[in-house]
This record gives C-alpha cells, sequence and structure tokens, in this order.
C-alpha cells in the first residue's frame, strides 16, 4: 500500500486509481465516481506534505466504498432503487475515521441491492462481473469491493458482512476479505440489513493490510451502542496464536462440496502445517442448521429495518397513487427488488402471530445453542477452517431463478455470523479452470487478529 508522501504524490495515486477504474469500467464494479472530489483531498494532502504539516496513516491512499456506507461526498443508492440518487445526510462512522488518516475515496460500489443477495445480480444497476472470468458472478453482496480489488484498482475497499458478504466474493475474486466480530466496526450510517448479523469490514491484498485498515475502523462509537471498546492493534508481529492448534471442520468437507474447492482447503492445510500449526479434524454437526437459523432470524430483521420506506420519509415514491395503502403498495412494489420482497414476506410471517413462537424464538434458541458450541470448541483451538462456500464463482443467470440455491452459498458463512465471530476468507488456490477458491478461517470473539496472524503466517511460506 503506498502512502503519500515528498516522493509519492497523493493526486499520482488517486489520478492512478481512477485511470485504472475507467479502463475496467466492463466488469461494472462502481456505481458512481467521485473524481472530482477525490482529486480535491489528494492535492490538499500533498500541500500539507510539502509544507511539512502532519499527514494521517492512509495520506493519499485511494479507496472503494461499498455504496451501502453513507457519506455526503455523492449519493448512497445501497444498488436500490429506492434510494436512487438519495443524498446521504450523514457519514458513516468507518468513512469518517478512515478518511481523517487521509484515505481517499474514489469512487461508490456495485452490491445486490440493500445488500440481500450472494452474487451482485439483485442490483437495481446490473450486475458486476468476475474479476478472472467476465461470464462468472463477482459474489455478493459486496462483489463491486471485491472486484475492485482483486483488479487492482484500489489497494482496499469496504464491504459489510452480514452473512458472507464479504468473505464469498473475497473468494470468488481471490483477496482477503474479513468479518469481523461484531460490533468491532461502528454499524453508523451504514444501511441497515439484520441488525444482529451486520459487520463492517474489508477487502485487501495482504493480512497486514486488512490489520492497519481494522485498526484505524474500530473501537467505540456513542452513535452506536453496539460497538466494543477498541481491542485492535495495527502491528500483526505483535500478535501469535497461543495453542498453535486449527480445527479442519469436517462437516463441511464432504458431500454437496466441490472436489477442487476440497483440494484448495486441504493444500492450505498443509501449509498451515508447514508454519507450525497442529491441524485436526473436528465436527460440528449443530452446524447443519446454521442456514436453516440465519433465514428465519435474518428476513425478520430485513422486514422490520425496511418498513421505513413507505414513500412518505425519503427516498423513492410511487405515482399515481389513489390513498395512503396504495402509495405504500405501489411505492414497495416497484421500489423493491424481487429479492427484497421475498425476504420482506419471509420475516413478517415469522414474526407473525401464531408462528412467532414456531419460528422466530426457536431459531433464537437455537441460535444459542450454536454460540455455545463454538465457545466449546474453541477451548482446544485457536482457529477453525473451511472453505468459504461450496464451489467456486457460478455463471451470470444460473441461480437467479432458483432462490434455495442461492442460499446454500451461505451454508459455511452464516453460521460466524450468527454467533458473532470474526471470520476471514484468505486466498487457498485455484481450480483446472483459474477461478480462485478461499478457505475459511473463523475464530473466537475478538480474536481477529489471531486469524489474520495465521494467514500471515502461511503467506510468509507459501
Amino acid at each position: 500500500m503506498k502512502i503519500a508522501d515528498k516522493n509519492t504524490k497523493a493526486v499520482d495515486l488517486v489520478r492512478a486509481a481512477l485511470e485504472k477504474a475507467k479502463a475496467c469500467e466492463e466488469y461494472h464494479c462502481f456505481l458512481s465516481m467521485n473524481e472530482a472530489r477525490a482529486l480535491e483531498h489528494a492535492a490538499e494532502i500533498d500541500r500539507k506534505i510539502a509544507k511539512g504539516e502532519p499527514v494521517g496513516k492512509l495520506a493519499g491512499v485511494p479507496y472503494a466504498l461499498k455504496d451501502n456506507y453513507s457519506s455526503r461526498e455523492g449519493v448512497t443508492t445501497a444498488a436500490a432503487k429506492m434510494l436512487d440518487n438519495f443524498p446521504a445526510p450523514v457519514t458513516a462512522t468507518a468513512v469518517t475515521r478512515l478518511e481523517a488518516e487521509g484515505a481517499i475515496m474514489i469512487g461508490r460500489t456495485n452490491l445486490d441491492a440493500y445488500a440481500h443477495g450472494s452474487s451482485t445480480e439483485n442490483s437495481y444497476f446490473g450486475p458486476t462481473l468476475n474479476a478472472y472470468d467476465k461470464e462468472r458472478v463477482a459474489g455478493g453482496s459486496s462483489g463491486g469491493s471485491a472486484v475492485a480489488v482483486a483488479l487492482g484498482i484500489v489497494p482496499f475497499a469496504l464491504g459489510s458482512d452480514t452473512g458472507g458478504s464479504i468473505r464469498q466474493p473475497a473468494s470468488f475474486n481471490g483477496v482477503y476479505g474479513i468479518k469481523p466480530t461484531y460490533g468491532t466496526v461502528s454499524r453508523y450510517g451504514v444501511v441497515a440489513m439484520a441488525s444482529s448479523t451486520d459487520t463492517m469490514g474489508c477487502f485487501t491484498n495482504t493480512p497486514e493490510d486488512m490489520s492497519l485498515i481494522m485498526d484505524i475502523m474500530s473501537g467505540k462509537d456513542a452513535k452506536d451502542s453496539t460497538t466494543l471498546d477498541k481491542f485492535w492493534q495495527a502491528d500483526l508481529t505483535k500478535i501469535t496464536a497461543p495453542k498453535k492448534k486449527i480445527g479442519l471442520i469436517a462437516d463441511f468437507m464432504g458431500d454437496g462440496v466441490n472436489e477442487e474447492v476440497k483440494t484448495c482447503v486441504k493444500d492450505y492445510t498443509k501449509k498451515l502445517e508447514q508454519a507450525g500449526y497442529t491441524v485436526e479434524e473436528v465436527s460440528m454437526p449443530i452446524l447443519k442448521y446454521g442456514l436453516a437459523i440465519y433465514y428465519i432470524v435474518q428476513p425478520a430483521e430485513v422486514a422490520s429495518n425496511l418498513s421505513r420506506y413507505d414513500g412518505i420519509r425519503y427516498g423513492f415514491r410511487a405515482e399515481d397513487y389513489t390513498d395512503l395503502d396504495s402509495l405504500y403498495s405501489k411505492t414497495r412494489d416497484e421500489g423493491f427488488m424481487p429479492e427484497n420482497k421475498r425476504r420482506i414476506m419471509i420475516g413478517n410471517f415469522v414474526l407473525s402471530s401464531g408462528f412467532f413462537d414456531a419460528y422466530f424464538l426457536k431459531a433464537q434458541k437455537a441460535r444459542t445453542l450454536l454460540i455455545d458450541a463454538y465457545n466449546k470448541i474453541f477451548e482446544d483451538y485457536d482457529a477453525l477452517l473451511c472453505p468459504v462456500a461450496p464451489a467456486p464463482s457460478f455463471k451470470l443467470g444460473e441461480k437467479t431463478n432458483d432462490p434455495l440455491a442461492m442460499y446454500m452459498e451461505d451454508v459455511m458463512s452464516v453460521p460466524p455470523s450468527m454467533a458473532g465471530l470474526p471470520a476471514v476468507s484468505v486466498p487457498a488456490g485455484k481450480t483446472a479452470a483459474g477461478l480462485p477458491v478461499g478457505a475459511q478461517l473463523v475464530g473466537q470473539r475478538q480474536n481477529d487478529q489471531i486469524l489474520l496472524a495465521i494467514a500471515k503466517s502461511v503467506e510468509e511460506i507459501a
């Protein structure tokens, strides 16, 4: 990651990123560019350096912003018709902290509308293409950010992860992606999806860059009561895995998992052993219920969060309505994507009278059992290892008409989300066709940097 100094101009760094973005327009990873303001910020940093004034840790570093992070620069659409041309009245805390250190946002990246999806095909503005194969999906929901980093446009990009929305696109595009411990980074100013599992993370090309970015973004925020006291530190050299033991989750290495994915994860296991870790197979039968738990709890929270989009307070408003009820119904019918509507309907069903106890309450009890199972296994292991997704990136349009097949993309990524645990997608290899495959390292709460230290030790011997 190049930082502006007397020999490296911030303007040159930003201009190079903007030119690269223009050269890669066919991938559709950006929804809008912030060219004029980005160059202004860069010029100001160069002036400060020339005068000998202090600048931040990320002085002049260009980055891409997932378009569900609010910022007063440009519009915040969440890739949804509902928020097309919405000027956000606030700036997300994560963005404020990065830009206070001199990072420069060059543009906003594509996503599944409201972050509902696993392919970025649910964007109102059209899909993002995979960085390695333009006939395949980028993954989702943070597909645009993953591709922007994979193509070398920016050294880092922000994403949000509710059930795999950073890890899966990181896997599909061969970059690092982190879902931190729930509460590590403030959710203030980020368009809400499912409030009990939403986490703010990033994509990078190295564990060291990731540690620096997360160190800057993390910490308590008075505007988000769920944030944790700062436990992150930028220097990975001071972090070690105390037990030097990693559990390979056998439940996610069996039937239904692509053979090339298994091979890549096994190859990563060998690298872990070369780096000095003991890897043992472990069984966690409760993980098979993780997807069912998630797709009860998450739609319920989605339905609650999307109820604010009524055509009255802000955002899109339908025309030709006759009364208040028709205003609501027409606005939501025209403004939401099919996947948004599907999750609203499921969520309202599981929260409805007569079904709350049978579905939502039972799912929350099962969630507690899942957390207990993780706590138990982490008594013996520093981290757990498994694939990020059952297969490499799939073809565009392959699963758009099969919601259940699309939901199965999350089967390995949602259990850590339901338990509030940190998880990192690390590049683990490629298929015979050259498609990237990621392995997932999962850790105990607030042990995020142990996962990055493990990833760094593997990178050093690779």
